[in-house]
């Protein structure tokens, strides 16, 4: 690999504003060629996009952007600077993509000398840089080969010698959400909207973007991932997700105070919601409800929150408690308290396999079925 270096340092090229991602103004990377037709025009190699296409264009640039989450976004812009910022410091260039630049640069991050002062990544976290490189090339219209042996070679290296099992987070069970619903203020309208978005996220065993994203009703929204409708027997939950969209149906509870449905319906009456998103900011010291839709953070944040109050795992010390519960804890607990078909539970988290279910079931009684015994001995 070392040649690479010398090489790389001859021709390097400061990357110029022109080869940033296509969704820049003014450069249009979306028309495609047309082959064996000389006389007609082409978009190839051009700097502006014509007049009569501008329109084309920026709904194109629209569509590139809702393509991704903005959080994957953010990590993938993220990710391209810490890239080009080691190829800076070491003399060579991040364009056009080489297998050998980009396998040194994974072989930094996982010694922990691709910045002054870090620590080495783990391989979950080079494996998404891996993708972020894969995706910036691709919006430059360049390909990344990461089946080239200096990066698939070096990334099995670095499986093999890094990999650790992944640091899961505590699943809260039902015992645990009627407890932590139980330390909410009931007669305040931040209550009323946290106590709803507790028992939606855990019943619908959502993601916390998923809960946030929802609005009252369809298409009111641009940012919105999807919508809610209120019927007799619950509540129908309609997702736009990774692979398209699904219905998630949260049934209503055996009790008004845990009820999922029913803790809606009152954060709407009170809140006095008509239209668009569902979750909002409490504002004016809690009396008054904002037009902004909440950060998928705030319901991490109080997860940890309600977790914290309720007590839940109060067998683990006060730091261990802090870093076991998020927002992911709640999908993870309906997958693991939901004594029903797996089949059902699949549906319900809109899991592609069995497989990715399971992952999710993360019981605290682990040997309640002992197969030794089973067996015999």
């Amino acid at each position: 690999m070392a040649q690479i270096i010398e090489q790389n340092s001859e021709n390097h090229v400061k990357e110029s504003p022109a080869s940033c991602l296509s969704t820049a103004a003014g450069h249009d990377v979306f028309a495609p060629e047309v082959p064996g037709d000389g006389s007609l025009p082409s978009l190839a190699g051009k700097d502006e996009t014509p007049a009569h296409l501008a329109n084309l264009a920026d709904r194109a640039r629209g569509y590139v952007a809702a393509a991704s989450s903005a959080n994957t976004r953010k990590a993938y812009a993220a990710d391209w600077k810490h890239f080009s910022a080691w190829c800076r410091r070491s003399g060579l260039t991040p364009l056009p993509p080489h297998p050998q630049t980009v396998g040194l640069y994974i072989t930094a991050c996982a010694s922990g000398t691709a910045e002054r002062g870090a620590t080495a990544n783990s391989v979950s976290t080079i494996e998404r840089r891996l993708s972020s490189l894969s995706w910036n090339y691709a919006q430059r219209g360049l390909s990344l080969d990461r089946r080239d042996r200096h990066i698939a070679s070096v990334m099995a290296g670095i499986r093999n010698s890094h990999a650790k099992p992944p640091v899961q987070k505590e699943a809260v069970m039902a015992e645990d959400v009627i407890a932590m619903v139980g330390t909410l203020n009931s007669g305040s309208l931040r209550g009323l909207r946290d106590r709803a978005m507790l028992l939606v996220g855990y019943a619908g065993g959502l993601r916390r973007s998923e809960i946030v994203g929802l609005d009252l009703k369809p298409d009111q929204t641009e940012d919105g991932r999807g919508w809610i409708e209120i019927l007799g027997s619950g509540l129908l939950v309609t997702l736009r997700g990774k692979t398209g969209w699904r219905e998630v149906e949260i049934g209503r509870g055996s009790s008004d105070t845990t009820c999922p449905v029913a803790a809606v319906e009152s954060w709407i009456k009170f809140a006095k919601l008509a239209h668009g998103p569902l979750f909002r900011r409490v504002t004016g010291q809690g009396k008054a409800v904002g037009s902004e839709r909440l950060n998928d953070k705030e319901v991490a944040r109080l997860v940890k929150r309600a977790a914290m109050a309720a007590g839940v795992r109060g067998d683990l010390s006060e730091i261990e408690r802090t870093s076991k519960f998020s927002g992911h804890s709640l999908r993870a607990g309906l997958a693991s308290s939901a004594e029903v078909d797996e089949r059902y539970v699949q549906k319900q988290l809109g899991h592609a396999s069995a497989e990715m279910t399971r992952r999710y079931q993360r019981r605290r009684d682990r040997f309640r079925i002992n197969l030794t015994k089973a067996a015999g001995l």
